[in-house]
């Protein structure tokens, strides 16, 4: 893909409401503009001027459903970014019960990108470490992928890729690392697969189900 030059990145990125846009986006489920625009508090226009300024700087891509137009992070070096971008920032504050709902459930557990991030991501990721199958700075795993799977009680499927395995991704609400990479992107797709836990349709925070605490319980003990 063509990359932008860096002043049409940082032109592209100017504008607050455009970085709220990508960072709904980091759900990893592409949405209609007019969902972000409902999500963000903004009109309809508004959001199709914004959205056009980051498919033209090739942050976004479009994925036509139908009659449906639907817009995505392209690549999960934006969706890295963006993250860099959140960490160097605090949370905004809490001026309703709506906002302080949502911000307890995406510390809790949410979707970044195509993997699990927040307490529940941690908590993966600690419980990794401890059983000794994953290197504690979470750059390798120490054992294969069934293994891994076998542990936790999920199936996974890792297709190959020029991205890395396994990763750290340091997490922007608790400061610590979750599992990224492909392994933290079926690690997500199977508990989805499971019905451990269910995306929420307002943001990209994820609910565990009764199912799903059952197993992931144990976990943050």
């Amino acid at each position: 893909m063509t990359r932008p030059s860096l002043e049409q990145l940082a032109q592209a990125l100017a504008e607050p409401r455009r970085l709220q846009i990508l960072q709904e986006l980091l759900g990893g489920v592409p949405l209609p503009v007019g969902a972000l625009a409902v999500r963000i508090g903004i009109a309809p226009s508004t959001a199709t001027a914004h959205v056009n300024r980051l498919l033209g700087a090739g942050l976004l891509e479009v994925e036509q459903q139908g009659r449906t137009r639907l817009v995505r992070i392209a690549e999960p070096a934006v969706a890295d970014a963006v993250e860099s971008v959140l960490r160097l920032t605090g949370e905004p504050p809490v001026s309703s019960w709506a906002a302080s709902d949502r911000r307890t459930a995406m510390r809790r557990a949410r979707s970044c990108y195509d993997h699990l991030a927040g307490d529940l991501g941690i908590a993966v990721a600690d419980h990794l470490v401890e059983r000794r199958l994953r290197d504690e700075d979470l750059g390798s795993a120490r054992v294969t992928v069934d293994e891994i799977g076998s542990a936790l009680g999920l199936s996974l499927v890792v297709p190959e890729s020029s991205r890395p395995l396994v990763r750290g991704c340091p997490d922007w609400t608790a400061r610590r690392p979750h599992v990224a990479g492909r392994l933290g992107a079926a690690l997500l797709q199977a508990m989805l697969d499971a019905g451990w836990v269910r995306r929420r349709p307002e943001d990209r925070a994820l609910r565990v189900t009764p199912v799903g605490a059952q197993h992931l319980d144990r976990l943050q003990r």
